[in-house]
């Protein structure tokens, strides 16, 4: 079951604002050369971390006292999609980026141990963040962080400032037929079902997301974000992100 958006703001009570980045328009990835000029100057952080014994990649930037935002990836990507928009943020924003397990530089348990849920991503990120002293703090969801992000807004609904979706589901009505073959997977978890997700996980399909030369700028409420991809996407980078996420 998807989280119920109703659910996200009756949890939340007085969780506002939400912000909905929805007018986006597109163009080549080639930085400005203000935002070139940003990026030079900023200094960003790589880290890892024992998150419930998983090491735990992530980036920081920014002041360490300014509000904090923390930046949620989608499939097949990884923090590394976020390398333009830290810089923009970092001059005046704490900025954290994290890879879930399984993508990025984060580690690949296997799923025989580790389960590979949007809930256990949730309770993660959540340490993660309790680990870094951060008490509140923004939400940039992007695709799988969308759930992930609902979750921590359901559990903390006091520390979220704000939320900013961008291309993230809250509703079943939002599955449509793509989904069918991996809800199947959801609902037993047999072998069959997973061999036919393998073409997910194949370069031919994640490499139009890896080429993309979508630049989205936000007209209103943001400034200008750049979902670039991650670097050059092998299987095992990206096999975490069909396993049974529910």
């Amino acid at each position: 079951m998807i989280v119920s958006m109703r659910g996200l703001i009756a949890a939340g009570g007085l969780l506002a604002p939400i912000l909905l980045c929805l007018e986006l328009s597109y163009a080549a990835p080639t930085p400005s050369a203000d935002a070139a000029a940003a990026e030079a100057n900023v200094v960003v952080h790589y880290h890892t971390t024992k998150i419930d014994g998983v090491d735990v990649f992530y980036r920081e930037a920014g002041p360490s006292n300014g509000p904090v935002v923390l930046l949620l990836h989608g499939f097949p990507t990884s923090s590394h999609m976020f390398r333009r928009l830290i810089p923009a943020l970092a001059d005046r924003y704490h900025v954290i980026a994290p890879d879930y397990p399984g993508f990025g530089e984060s580690a690949m348990p296997d799923r025989a141990s580790f389960p590979y849920t949007f809930a256990h991503y949730a309770d993660l990120m959540d340490a993660l963040m309790s680990h870094l002293g951060a008490e509140h703090y923004a939400l940039y969801l992007m695709d799988y962080g969308a759930p992930v992000g609902y979750r921590l807004a359901l559990k903390h609904p006091g520390r979220v400032t704000a939320m900013i979706v961008q291309n993230g589901n809250a509703y079943d009505e939002g599955l449509e037929a793509f989904w069918d073959p991996i809800k199947a997977y959801w609902a037993d978890g047999s072998a069959v079902h997973r061999e036919a997700l393998a073409g997910l996980v194949t370069l031919p399909t994640t490499r139009p997301a890896r080429r993309s030369t979508a630049e989205a700028r936000v007209v209103k409420s943001c400034s200008a974000v750049r979902p670039s991809f991650v670097r050059p996407v092998s299987q095992p980078d990206v096999e975490g992100g069909v396993r049974r996420f529910k």
